[in-house]
C-alpha cells in the first residue's frame, strides 16, 4: 500500500473541503507543479485513498425535511439473512447511508423522506418487507447539528 506523505494529505485534505479544485490550484497549495500533482491524484485514486467525486445536496431545499435512523436487529444472523437484508436495502432510495453494527443490533439505517407521511409509509410497508427483520427502533433527526462527512486529515 501506498504511503502517504505530507503532499498526498494536503491534497486529500484540499479535495474533501472542496471536490471542484483544480489541479492548478491543488498543485499551488501543495507546493508542486500541475503535471507532478494530476499523477499524485491519479495515483490517489488508483489506490482508492479517493472513493469517488461528488456534490453534497441541501436535503430539505430539495423537499426531504425528515431524516431519521433507524436501528434494525435480524431474527438470526445467518450469513445468508445478513446478505438477502443488505441487498434489500441496498436497492432503497430513502436509503442514505447503511451500517452493519456490533452490539443490540444488527445495522444503523439512515432515512430521508419528504415529510412525515412518506417516512410513516417507509416504516410501516417498506421496511417490513425486507427478509429477516425481528425488530427496529426508529429515531427521528429535530436538527442537523454537523454534516461534514469527512475524515479528519
Amino acid at each position: 500500500m501506498h504511503k502517504l506523505d505530507d503532499v498526498d494529505l494536503t491534497l486529500l485534505k484540499a479535495l474533501q473541503e472542496n471536490g471542484r479544485k483544480s489541479n492548478v490550484d491543488l498543485a499551488e497549495l501543495a507546493g508542486i507543479s500541475a503535471p507532478p500533482c494530476l499523477r499524485r491524484l491519479r495515483h490517489l485514486e488508483d489506490e482508492k485513498f479517493i472513493k469517488a467525486y461528488k456534490a453534497v445536496l441541501n436535503g430539505p431545499a430539495l423537499g426531504y425535511n425528515v431524516t431519521a435512523f433507524i436501528k434494525v436487529a435480524l431474527s438470526t444472523t445467518s450469513a445468508s439473512e445478513m446478505k438477502a437484508f443488505q441487498d434489500t436495502i441496498a436497492n432503497w432510495d430513502n436509503v442514505t447511508e447503511a451500517f452493519a453494527l456490533a452490539g443490540d443490533s444488527d445495522y444503523l439505517l439512515k432515512i430521508v423522506a419528504r415529510n412525515w407521511d412518506d417516512y410513516q409509509e417507509f416504516v410501516m410497508n417498506v421496511l417490513p418487507t425486507a427478509p429477516g427483520i425481528g425488530t427496529s427502533k426508529s429515531y427521528l433527526s429535530v436538527k442537523t447539528i454537523k454534516e461534514d462527512g469527512g475524515l479528519p486529515i
